[in-house]
């Protein structure tokens, strides 16, 4: 679509609606802000360096997109807020800055890998990007992972490689992106407060796949094995043993495989978690689906030590380990988490659950966790999912009975985990909710519990 002259109207001025503002007005196209905050995010900035930018600020009516050729929604903006749906019963297209990219880059000699999930996003578009980076391509991040994708287009003219990690929310207004290599690596529960059940949510997610390049599925997912298409290159990929032609986890040392071909052992991995090993796995499917050699691929996996809250070493304070994985925020993330643990868990979780149901958490706490601690506004019907508020796991040894404590807060959680663990125990925060019923969001969640922590230590 040429958008000169055209009028786009963005809603919502966070990062990306900033990014499509500007990237709009350099098309030539008569730009037009929305926002519902009178003072939002990047304001300041616009002002001063797009004066010719209209702003309508304040509640949408009626009358907000009556003139706009088109909508570029930003990916916090539900389409079915009223004024919006309107719109595009009226025919006014809905895109998001994600389509805007995949327009311009439509014909360019540039690759594109694009990666949603549930759970272990970011990780594997980091993993991407530094097994990309160490083959010597110039390779740019961009995405749900921070730098808005249009910023990406601009400020890095010369990729070789552009790297995507997509929400489902991005993916509800893109149509057109073609990636060489895309992957969707898992489905569980989330944000079901926005979708109409977890079949809408999957599908939304199956929407990267909209192009013609190689799919990378988990082979373990019900979700992803139904999106598997007849006339397209699929790769498979899981923690079991691979078949031929798949990827997967061999042997008693869980070594990464490929059909037969041993790559690497997954204690050469610095990341924690049989997770993450599996994050690896679709890592190197993606790379190699664009014809990335398998020595940098796997140099670079030796030296990746992951991201901040998501399994992340926080301390050993009398014996025990603590992980701080705040970014876990849904019950796939969580079940994940506790999965990828081969000690004894005492686990902190609870906050927003978003709707969600926290029943498929039972199994996995009742393999490895020695407690289960709760904390937020969902407490009560996370420990009613896991077996009635007072509801008690059974041990190791099947002898003592093991309660589900809820707690007003992170520092008593803690001090608590601390009482429950044994030498050689692990205390992991993965909280499977979200965290703005009690903080500004997981980063000061974490920060919390690393505090609580660090007065443990003292």
């Amino acid at each position: 679509m040429n958008y000169q002259g055209k009028h786009c109207i963005v809603v919502g001025l966070g990062e990306s609606g900033f990014s499509a503002a500007k990237w709009l007005a350099a098309q030539g196209a008569r730009v037009t802000v929305c926002d519902t905050r009178s003072t939002p995010p990047n304001l300041e900035q616009l002002h001063s360096a797009h004066s010719q930018i209209e702003l309508r600020l304040g509640e949408f009516s009626e009358t907000t997109f009556t003139d706009a050729d088109a909508l570029i929604v930003s990916p916090g903006v539900p389409l079915a807020t009223p004024a919006i749906a309107a719109a595009i019963a009226r025919g006014v297209p809905a895109l998001g800055d994600v389509e805007l990219f995949a327009q311009a880059i439509a014909g360019s000699k540039a690759k594109v890998i694009a990666i949603t999930g549930s759970n272990g996003k970011s990780t594997v578009t980091s993993m991407v990007g530094a097994m990309c980076s160490a083959a010597g391509l110039n390779t740019v991040m961009a995405g749900n992972i921070g730098l808005p994708v249009l910023d990406a287009l601009s400020q890095h003219p010369d990729a070789e490689v552009f790297v995507l990690e997509l929400s489902s929310f991005q993916l509800e207004t893109t149509s057109s992106l073609n990636a060489h290599a895309a992957a969707v690596l898992n489905i569980s529960e989330d944000h079901l407060d926005r979708y109409k059940n977890l079949a809408h949510y999957a599908a939304t997610k199956a929407s990267i796949f909209a192009g013609t390049g190689v799919m990378v599925l988990n082979r373990e997912d019900a979700f992803c094995r139904e999106m598997s298409l007849p006339d397209r290159q699929v790769v498979w990929f899981g923690a079991d043993t691979p078949k031929t032609a798949e990827y997967g986890l061999s042997g008693e040392d869980f070594t990464l495989s490929y059909g037969d071909e041993a790559l690497m052992s997954a204690a050469n991995l610095p990341v924690a978690g049989l997770h993450n090993a599996v994050n690896a796995l679709s890592a190197i499917a993606l790379c190699r689906a664009i014809g990335v050699a398998t020595a940098p691929m796997l140099a670079a996996l030796k030296s990746f030590t992951g991201l901040a809250h998501r399994v992340e070493f926080v301390a050993t304070v009398n014996g025990v380990s603590y992980y701080d994985d705040s970014k876990g925020t849904n019950v796939g993330a969580t079940e994940a988490a506790l999965k990828g643990m081969t000690r004894p868990v005492v686990l902190i979780a609870g906050g927003d659950g978003k709707g969600q149901d926290f029943r498929p958490l039972k199994t996995a706490c009742e393999r490895i966790c020695r407690a289960v601690i709760l904390i937020g506004r969902d407490a009560s019907i996370l420990a009613e999912a896991l077996n009635e508020a007072q509801s008690q796991f059974v041990d190791f040894d099947n002898e003592q009975l093991l309660p589900i404590l809820q707690l007003p807060n992170m520092e008593m959680a803690v001090q608590f985990a601390s009482n429950f663990a044994e030498s050689g125990d692990v205390v992991l925060l993965s909280p499977a909710c979200a965290s703005v019923d009690m903080y500004r969001n997981y980063h000061h969640r974490a920060e919390v519990f690393i505090a609580a922590v660090k007065g443990l230590e003292s």
